[in-house]
């Protein structure tokens, strides 16, 4: 099962090569687990292969309880939720 990576602050999760509904469920557990010394959730879902997964990022997590924003990346395979300010 895919893990997430831990780097000051930012929990980066990798969702290349997951269908939708995959990619759902795996940001919906590291959203669980998350406690107060993650900000921010770094999104890596591409963009050469078509940009259904960003949008499901964008659709599914710009009204979660626990999202404060969504910023996109430093480039267009990247997608930012933002959990507090840092």
């Amino acid at each position: 099962m895919p893990q997430g990576k831990l780097s000051s602050g930012i929990l980066e999760v990798d969702i290349h090569g997951m269908k939708a509904y995959q990619a759902q469920v795996f940001i919906d557990n590291q959203l669980k687990k998350v406690d107060r010394s993650v900000y921010r959730i770094r999104v890596i879902h591409g963009y050469h292969g078509g940009t259904s997964l960003k949008e499901m990022v964008h659709l599914e997590y710009r009204c979660h309880p626990k999202v404060l924003r969504i910023e996109n990346g430093s480039n267009e395979g990247i997608t930012e939720l933002v959990l507090r300010e840092l």
